[in-house]
């Protein structure tokens, strides 16, 4: 059986072109002086590592999406790392069940949205660059803010935090906007972590530590609004 279709994240397309130019440039003159030579050779390998490293950075696997608007999508490939019940200040400034998703530099970069619902909130913040499982990266952190209200009038609030490797967190929603469930809402560089702030009451369907897939993994159940 082949692999399904993976394709390249627009977002890497300027990166790898500019580091395949540099890398061609870097072996073209070594090929030529060397010829055959051993540090030509290991410089062609070194590169091709590389090449495939930042095309692996920016891929998107072919995946099969199913909407379900009572159910909370994981965000982003990657670990659950916390699962506890916070103060969340910033938006909402009471109690919520904070679930966060470490992604390794090894993990699919793309964040898609949990529930399908209309933009309420988006605000961006610059910051720190503390490691992502650092307790305050939350809130110290460069860092990207959307709460998205579903049709049952259920908010949830998604936060993009940028750390010590992931320097540069994009997002292409803003306040007023749809968005379907699944569909991408953004995408941070090279890794870092996503929270999620959900309803006191909210079932969480992963355990700490599990392995999850963004547009795939059910994280949690709603409870209908009253």
């Amino acid at each position: 059986m082949f692999p399904r279709k993976v394709s390249i994240h627009r977002e890497g397309h300027k990166i790898i072109i500019v580091a395949g130019i540099i890398l061609l440039l870097i072996n073209l003159p070594l090929a030529i002086i060397l010829h055959s030579g051993v540090i030509s050779v290991i410089v062609a390998l070194i590169s091709t590592v590389v090449i495939l490293a930042f095309t692996s950075f920016f891929r998107i696997p072919n995946r099969d999406f199913h909407l379900d608007n009572n159910k909370i999508i994981a965000p982003a490939d990657g670990k659950v790392v916390v699962i506890e019940q916070v103060e969340e200040n910033e938006y909402f400034k009471d109690k919520r069940i904070q679930v966060s998703i470490f992604m390794s530099p090894a993990n699919v970069h793309v964040n898609r949205s949990p529930v399908s619902g209309l933009v309420k909130y988006q605000k961006y913040h610059p910051g720190k660059y503390l490691v992502a499982w650092h307790p305050k990266s939350s809130e110290k952190n460069e860092r990207n803010t959307v709460v998205i209200e579903n049709e049952g009038g259920v908010e949830i609030l998604i936060r993009q935090i940028a750390g010590k490797l992931a320097r540069k967190i994009r997002f292409y929603v803003e306040e007023g906007d749809k968005i379907i469930q699944t569909n991408e809402f953004g995408f941070i560089k090279f890794g870092s972590r996503v929270d999620m702030f959900l309803p006191i009451g909210t079932t969480i369907d992963v355990d700490l530590k599990q392995k999850v897939k963004g547009g795939v993994t059910v994280i949690g159940t709603l409870q209908e609004k009253e």
